[in-house]
């Protein structure tokens, strides 16, 4: 016999039939209302949109297959007057062969020549000697050396690594090196040959020229300037100096001793890093025959795509990166208006660990730069280096840094990127050349074919 119950809620029954009723349709319920607020809200999303007009809309888009080309490069026509770091030496390195270092600066009296009757008794040099490199054997001996130069210099006008330098006839050698110690600040007091007491009488031979003045014949026309060299006995050595003030003191100076008629002594300095500042420039020389690996650089200035790119320190080889698929889409007339969100270079740093270097760090430089070549030829560092330069004094959104894990630098430069896309007069190029300021290290990097070649990232949002 069938039980029936007129009653859904009856007592007896095991499950009421409302509790079934509700357990079936909620689920549909919740189906059937996200189905309705899912087409309200493309319907509010569609409201419009065929009204307004395409050009009312934005899209941001990613390009990764923009093509990537370096090359290396080498020219000895770049400035290197009144640089931040002045060099003196010889380095040597296997794969870019033998480099030589000097450089030219003119002196400057500190005070006004009294112009009593005086005898020179002796004159030092003193200098402040930054970093230093090689040079280690105990055997070695280091002398410097300096001539005078027969053609004056000028504050104002440009000077490069191979402006020749015509000798004047005076010149101080074997002025010899003390041990110098490579991890820190040396400041050294050298003694010149026979006490300086030529070079002293030299430089104060016609006494009426000891004075300043930018309207007449002054010093600087009278006593031109000088010319560093250094010489080393066998192992190649190479030190750094700053010849700009740091208007606190001066680090590197000649002090020329003397005494007068009565037996007073007296001392005068001959500046190079004056607070007035001296016309000078960094000379380089670069021998990449001497080098015994690689392929000596023969492919330096050329189109030829090798797997490997260079760049070297005191204004040696550099890498040039161009970036020829950014032209096209300049050129695309349907390409429109962009505002460029991300543009980044990166590139690989070409290092193999061995035992004695183990790690990236020390063998290569810390931080690389870019710049780039207008069609006069005049080079300038990309906008993006100083974009936030008030309030980020360390250049953090550039970048440049090398990053040791991944073993790569990074360079952010959309703001180049947008000033190029924009730029109407064709004055710039789609192309970037990495160089490094001051400092001694080189670095061979990946590129082209190579299995991890220089990449442009590269996001855009299109108007």
């Amino acid at each position: 016999m069938t039980r029936y119950y007129n009653s859904s809620l009856h007592p007896h029954r095991i499950v009421s039939v409302s509790q079934n009723l509700f357990r079936i349709f909620l689920p549909a319920l919740f189906v059937i209302i996200a189905v309705f607020s899912s087409s309200c809200e493309k319907g509010l999303l569609k409201i419009g949109g065929d009204i307004l007009p395409n050009g009312d809309f934005v899209s941001i888009k990613s390009i990764d297959t923009l093509s990537v080309f370096s090359y290396t490069m080498y020219d000895d026509s770049s400035r290197s007057d009144l640089s931040s770091v002045s060099y003196v030496g010889h380095d040597y390195d296997p794969y870019f062969g033998s480099t030589t270092a000097g450089f030219v600066s003119q002196i400057r009296l500190n005070a006004k020549w009294d112009g009593q009757p005086f005898t020179v008794d002796s004159m030092k040099l003193f200098l402040h000697i930054l970093t230093t490199k090689g040079g280690s054997g105990s055997d070695v001996i280091h002398s410097l050396s300096f001539s005078e130069i027969a053609d004056q210099i000028y504050v104002d006008s440009a000077y490069y690594p191979n402006t020749p330098v015509t000798p004047a006839g005076f010149k101080v050698t074997d002025i010899v090196l003390p041990a110098l110690r490579t991890d820190t600040i040396n400041d050294i007091v050298l003694s010149l040959p026979g006490n300086g007491v030529e070079f002293g009488n030299y430089l104060t031979r016609d006494t009426t020229k000891l004075f300043y003045n930018n309207n007449i014949p002054d010093f600087r026309s009278y006593f031109k300037g000088l010319y560093f060299e250094m010489n080393s006995t066998s192992d190649p050595f190479l030190i750094s100096l700053s010849l700009l003030t740091d208007q606190t003191q001066y680090n590197n100076y000649f002090v020329l001793f003397i005494h007068d008629n009565t037996g007073t002594s007296k001392q005068y300095s001959f500046i190079l890093d004056a607070k007035n500042i001296n016309a000078s420039f960094n000379k380089f020389s670069h021998d990449y025959s001497t080098a015994t690996l690689g392929d000596k650089m023969i492919h330096r200035n050329t189109t030829y795509k090798d797997t490997l790119s260079y760049l070297q320190s005191l204004d040696g080889v550099y890498t040039r990166v161009t970036l020829p698929g950014l032209k096209k889409i300049k050129e695309d007339a349907s390409f429109g208006k962009v505002a460029i969100n991300r543009a980044r270079l990166v590139v690989p740093v070409h290092f193999k660990p061995t035992s004695s270097n183990p790690y990236i760090t020390p063998n290569v430089p810390l931080q690389l730069f870019l710049r780039y070549r207008s069609k006069t030829g005049t080079k300038y560092i990309v906008p993006d280096y100083s974009l936030a330069s008030t309030v980020d004094v360390t250049h953090g959104f550039f970048d440049g840094r090398l990053d040791s894990t991944a073993q790569v630098y990074n360079f952010n430069i959309p703001a180049f990127i947008q000033a190029y896309l924009e730029d109407a007069t064709g004055n710039v190029e789609p192309e970037v050349e990495i160089y490094q300021g001051s400092g001694t290290k080189n670095v061979i990097l990946n590129a082209n074919k190579n299995k991890t070649p220089v990449k442009f990232e590269f996001t855009y949002t299109k108007f």
